[in-house]
């Protein structure tokens, strides 16, 4: 059997057996991950490496837990959060309770920078935020649930959370390990969801999904935004990663608010466009 041949039935079993959506994903990417796991198991060839995973319970969830997507930050992109700041105040305007879907959370700083940053500023009233948060690895959404993170030598927390000026009233910190306090994660639900498999949400008024669509193959991009268009209220936001970019078939369902930025409006009309496009 040649490697790529190899390769695609290391895939195949693990679509096929352990319900991770591989044929949706860039294939370099997935081969960049398998390739870490094959070196930690060292395993010297794809049929090797699914030997062992077809008989490991244990190597199986690391794998998937490799596969997740989990390069996240506290305020990654700080311009970027000035946006989503912008458009709390414009909601908490019109909306008593003001719902957000963090998609793809990964270990959870995103949410978590969600409230502290609602609960940081005056024009936003905290006690409506309401944050689902989600994500399809389950080890991911344990850290996240614990809300305890420290830093590495690559990493500065520090550095992430001085987008607040006072952050210290939202996190404790003890020599390099930074916990959220009780109170920021009150208003944030933490539950698996796959975006590509699972049913659409519904009553958003904003979701933010960043930096999960440069993984993923142009040809599924569409039904994944269709899903988030589907759980979103009509006139509701969108903030993806600022290196990605709305399909050309669905521009008529989400209008540019900050195209810098990547926030974007769902039209009033969006669930007609959306079934229209189904």
């Amino acid at each position: 059997m040649s490697s790529d041949q190899a390769f695609s039935t290391l895939l195949e079993f693990v679509e096929d057996e352990l319900g991770f959506a591989t044929s949706h994903y860039n294939e370099s990417y997935l081969d960049r991950r398998v390739s870490s796991r094959m070196r930690r198991t060292e395993s010297d060839t794809y049929e090797a490496y699914l030997e062992l995973l077809e008989d490991d319970a244990e190597e199986q969830t690391a794998l998937l837990d490799s596969l997740s997507i989990n390069v996240t930050g506290f305020f990654r992109n700080p311009d970027v959060w000035e946006g989503i700041r912008d458009v709390l105040r414009e909601l908490s305007k019109t909306r008593d309770s003001i719902h957000v879907w963090s998609a793809a959370c990964a270990d959870g700083r995103e949410p978590y920078s969600l409230s502290m940053l609602a609960h940081d500023d005056p024009e936003i009233d905290e006690s409506a935020i309401h944050i689902t948060a989600t994500d399809i690895s389950e080890p991911a959404l344990e850290t996240a649930r614990e809300g305890a993170y420290t830093e590495s030598r690559t990493v500065d927390l520090s550095e992430q959370l001085a987008f607040l000026e006072e952050y210290e009233r939202y996190v404790d910190h003890d020599d390099r390990t930074y916990t959220v306090r009780e109170e920021v994660g009150q208003n944030i639900s933490f539950e698996r969801h796959d975006l590509i498999n699972d049913d659409p949400k519904s009553g958003f008024d904003l979701v933010i999904c960043r930096n999960l669509f440069i993984y993923i193959d142009n040809e599924y991009k569409q039904s994944m935004l269709e899903t988030i268009a589907h759980s979103l209220q009509p006139s509701g936001y969108l903030v993806i990663g600022k290196a990605e970019t709305i399909p050309p078939a669905l521009k008529t369902a989400f209008a540019v608010t900050e195209g810098r930025l990547r926030i974007y409006q769902l039209e009033d009309t969006a669930t007609q466009t959306a079934a229209r496009l189904e």
